[in-house]
């Protein structure tokens, strides 16, 4: 998918599309960046000039981190590089800025899980040739709710990123988006069957409905999920489980669907969630039978991902659709 021209200014393209890579993701590794931005160059070594590049000039910094035996670098912008992207206006702006100090600690290692999750999709569809790039993922956008369970407390769910995908078959072209949560067996397994039941929450939640002048007098407006302000349909949600051996995630997915089932929320909820791991998703793909249902058969499926949704169908693109999946996302609940 090409890239718009952005800043910062004055330097090449590949620099340019890795700032606004850096931005949009906040902290990201050379092989990262080089799976996402040059993956046509067979090594990485004209992507870490850029990189330097972009160094040199005060937009971007790096700091070390040992990786399989080696020292890989994690960068980011700086705020000149940060101001520098915002001021052509092509990303939706984003408050956080990263530092030496949070690139250093304890969220480094989820940060970086989720943009291979999110190079995960980027990867297959470029070989599938479906539609998904850098920037078709978002993390941490916040939803607000009500959950009747908590009254009188305003909630706010932030998924860990939020991902558009453009799936193709054909001359059918279908809009597909997720909530995408990592983790990384570094909380309860409690705390993560917790996450379900408030994205069950929000799904069902509707901001009270306002009274409207009509010709015959004061009407009140039919009230409506929040989500559908937002979404063309109720996004997926896709647990991705990393950071323990292969035995105690298939544990663990085992717990979470033990929980979800005697959780009364989730009986009756539309929510369709599915769970897998890390390295399932970077080997085999997202359309592969690698997600097991949280609630109902234990069975992985391939259709699951794809399948129809409650309790409306993904989005059909057709005609005059804007392509990029992130032209309609800009809606706001």
């Amino acid at each position: 998918m090409p890239y718009p021209q952005s800043a910062p200014t004055g330097l090449g393209q590949v620099a340019q599309q890795a700032a606004q890579v850096l931005y949009q993701h906040r902290l990201v590794s050379t092989r990262q960046l080089h799976r996402l931005v040059t993956p046509h160059h067979t090594r990485s070594e004209f992507l870490r000039r850029q990189l330097h590049t972009l160094r040199q000039a005060g937009f971007a910094e790096a700091v070390g981190r040992r990786s399989t035996g080696q020292t890989e670098l994690l960068w980011w912008l700086t705020e000149k590089g940060a101001q520098a992207v915002e001021a052509v206006g092509l990303l939706q702006s984003r408050a956080y800025r990263m530092s030496p100090e949070a690139a250093l600690g304890p969220l480094q290692e989820h940060t970086l899980a989720v943009v291979d999750s999110g190079a995960a999709f980027v990867e297959h569809a470029r070989r599938l040739g479906h539609e998904c790039g850098p920037l078709d993922w978002s993390p941490e956008i916040a939803h607000y709710y009500r959950d009747e369970s908590r009254p009188g407390e305003e909630l706010c769910l932030v998924p860990d990123a939020v991902l558009s995908y453009v799936h193709t078959a054909g001359k059918q072209r279908t809009l597909l988006t997720f909530f995408v949560e990592v983790d990384r067996t570094q909380m309860t397994i409690a705390r993560l069957a917790q996450k379900l039941h408030a994205y069950a929450a929000y799904h069902e939640y509707a901001p009270q409905p306002q009274m409207t002048k009509g010709t015959r007098g004061p009407r009140r407006q039919v009230a409506l999920p929040a989500w559908r302000y937002r979404y063309p349909a109720f996004p997926r949600l896709l647990l991705v489980l990393t950071g323990a051996s292969e035995d105690r995630l298939a544990r663990r997915i085992a717990d979470l669907r033990s929980l979800a089932a005697s959780d009364p929320a989730l009986a009756t909820t539309a929510l369709r969630a599915g769970v897998t791991t890390l390295d399932q998703l970077r080997n085999r793909g997202p359309f592969q039978p690698i997600f097991t249902p949280v609630l109902g058969a234990a069975e992985p499926v391939d259709a699951w991902i794809r399948g129809p949704s409650l309790p409306q169908p993904e989005h059909p693109l057709g005609a005059g659709t804007p392509t990029r999946p992130a032209a309609l996302r800009k809606r706001t609940a």
